[in-house]
């Protein structure tokens, strides 16, 4: 099948990309003749130690690697990488200290407020020296639950400074939600804010936030940051930001901690919707040198770059966004909701900010289409180079419409890896074309192929997404999990010695990567899998649904689809409708992936960071109980599930 390209960089694009200068700099080094990113690609797993010490020196990581590379660089799990490295993580995003811009953010309710890399660093210095005050130390926990503000990254960077470790949500969790992430981890310290915006309104959390301080009996400090202003509760016991960074004596200079290569440095959490969240454990440097890799060649960020990715504290893109300091550029943060006061709000500021690399959530693309807005058509954003989406699967005709109504000249870039390794398998690549439906290409380093149900590697066909070697940011494992089983268990039971991710996945012609979704939410109906993305991708196509959720419900002695749709306002479900619906599936997919049933819901449960989760609504339908609604944005949507007619 042929496969539309949709974008072509240019031969100036490509003689001034940084991953061009990376390919003659190792040419020169080890004395190769690589022509390409294939070919460039192929050596980066074939020659992984040389490759991963090579992009040490390449992007100047401050610190200093050790004699050897890496030991058992073929045991997965067990391979250490850098063994010898002394760095630290802090200091690597903070080795620029002058007047550009580093942080921009800005809020729902209009505000703006721009930090100086100078700033930044006499912010950091300042929360650091009372963090250390307070007997803040190397591997202990602090624990945020904040919006995404410049006070985050300020917190995090003077967390890590001292070799502590950091987590983060953000403010619409619910109680329980917060409590099954930060209880695992016992943190020495917890930083919140008053209240947040979303949707127009001022969000007064001081009732949650209390509840929540109330059980986190570990917690020593008590950070309140005046993010809305909100009134608070006098009894709470707390110690106010703003005095934090005012109070910093200037005689105290920003020291960093030297740390080992696999110390800790994030614990981020998995979405929890199938029990507690898992606790994983990212690493100082494994973290580090993948971002500076993904940043500087996957994306070409460079020093003048402004560089905006939508997303919230509780989202690993979130960590992603802010190792983009290290490479100079100016972040834009945005707290709210990317549809208020109006649709084009964050094309606002893609114009007002001059923001050259854009980063998204595929859903977000979707709704901005169903919202019928055409940002080429109002704005003139031109500055913008590169739209990045994660999140959930891109859809062919979403990349149509970012040609089609955002910008024709422009990068789109579906890139796709996740908390589990902090990081993407399969990005962009500026150097390469885009074809319609397809992530670019496979991440340097990584020798990610699609298996079959053997186990055997295979092109063109659909499978399990793996990595068959070992790289630096496999995590160092899960918090409370001695023995590493669970560790084992979540990525390396199903193939020996091989990561599997848990993506069902194609790689094509191009080289490039297709994903149709999860590998637990596969259909099987008849024994044929389908990705659940094959289905969504259709039912997109119709203008009266604005989003859909499919699942396999057990019936007699096999397995159907069903799809459970929520539509545009003002309009029901009707036989016409669903008549559309399944001759839209069938004629672009095929007869297996029309639904058995198909059904109209108000809303679909979904993940805090966003994601719809199929694996909830199946247990629903089957009458099985949802181990912990608490990990869902709106668990009351599961309640529309239940006990339906047409599933009997």
């Amino acid at each position: 099948m042929t496969t539309k390209m949709m974008w072509q960089p240019s031969a100036a694009t490509i003689a001034d990309a940084r991953i061009t200068d990376f390919r003659q700099r190792v040419n020169q080094e080890f004395g190769l003749g690589l022509t390409d990113y294939s070919e460039l690609h192929q050596w980066s797993i074939e020659q992984s130690a040389d490759f991963w010490r090579y992009l040490w020196d390449y992007c100047e990581v401050i610190g200093t690697p050790g004699e050897t590379t890496v030991n058992g660089a073929d045991q997965m799990p067990g391979a250490q990488w850098f063994p010898a490295a002394q760095l630290n993580f802090a200091e690597n995003l903070l080795r620029f200290n002058d007047e550009r811009i580093a942080i921009v953010f800005r809020g729902e309710d209009g505000s703006r407020q721009a930090l100086s890399y100078r700033e930044l660093h006499r912010q950091v210095a300042a929360v650091a020296y009372q963090l250390k005050q307070r007997g803040v130390s190397k591997g202990d926990r602090v624990a945020a639950m904040m919006p995404n503000c410049s006070e985050t990254i300020i917190a995090m960077l003077a967390t890590t400074s001292l070799g502590a470790i950091w987590s983060s949500c953000s403010p619409d969790f619910g109680v329980q939600g917060v409590l099954d992430r930060f209880g695992q981890i016992e943190p020495k310290v917890f930083i919140t804010v008053d209240g947040y915006f979303y949707n127009g309104k001022c969000l007064d959390i001081s009732e949650k936030t209390a509840a929540i301080r109330a059980q986190l009996t570990t917690v020593e400090t008590y950070l309140m940051v005046e993010f809305a202003k909100a009134p608070q509760a006098q009894t709470q016991d707390h110690i106010s930001w703003h005095d934090w960074v005012a109070e910093h004596a200037p005689s105290a200079p920003l020291e960093f901690e030297p740390m080992a290569f696999n110390d800790p440095l994030y614990i981020m959490f998995s979405s929890g919707t199938t029990g507690v969240p898992k606790c994983i454990v990212h690493g100082v440097g494994g973290t580090l040198l993948q971002h500076l890799k993904e940043h500087a060649l996957h994306t070409d960020l460079k020093r003048d770059d402004v560089f905006f990715y939508f997303t919230t504290c509780g989202w690993m893109m979130w960590n992603w966004l802010v190792s983009g300091l290290a490479q100079g550029a100016t972040l834009v943060l945005f707290d709210g909701s990317p549809f208020y006061p109006a649709p084009q709000i964050l094309w606002d500021i893609v114009d007002q900010e001059q923001i050259s690399v854009f980063g998204t959530s595929a859903k977000y693309l979707s709704a901005l289409e169903k919202a019928e807005c055409q940002p080429r058509q109002s704005h003139q954003l031109s500055a913008l180079r590169s739209i990045l989406t994660t999140g959930s699967v891109l859809a062919p005709e979403s990349f149509d419409y970012v040609y089609r109504d955002i910008k024709a000249d422009v990068c789109l870039s579906s890139i796709s890896g996740g908390t589990d390794i902090v990081s993407c398998f399969a990005l962009g690549c500026p150097i390469l074309p885009v074809y319609r439906g397809e992530l670019q290409c496979r991440g340097l380093g990584l020798d990610v192929q699609v298996y079959n149900d053997n186990g055997h590697p295979v092109q063109n066909q659909k499978g399990e997404l793996v990595c068959r070697n070992s790289f630096p940011c496999m995590p160092i494992g899960f918090w409370n999990d001695a023995d590493g089983e669970r560790y084992f268990n979540a990525y390396f039971a199903r193939f020996s010695n091989t990561w599997a991710h848990g993506d069902y996945a194609e790689l094509t012609e191009h080289d490039g990567v297709i994903i149709y979704g999860r590998s637990d939410a596969v259909l099987n109906p008849g024994g044929v899998r389908i990705g659940t993305a094959e289905i969504y991708r259709q039912v997109e196509k119709v203008d009266a649904v604005l989003e859909s959720i499919a699942v396999g419900q057990q019936w007699q002695d096999d397995e159907r689809v069903v799809l459970f749709v929520r539509l545009r306002e003002g309009v029901t479900l009707d036989d016409d409708l669903i008549q559309t619906i399944r001759k839209t599936i069938r004629a672009n997919a095929t007869p297996r992936h029309v639904p058995a049933v198909i059904a109209q819901v108000n809303d679909i449960p979904r993940t805090i960071s966003g994601k719809i989760v199929e694996l909830a609504v199946r247990q629903v339908i089957h009458g099985e109980t949802v181990k912990n609604t608490d990990a869902l944005a709106n668990p009351e949507a599961l309640a529309e599930f239940a006990d339906r007619e047409e599933l009997k």
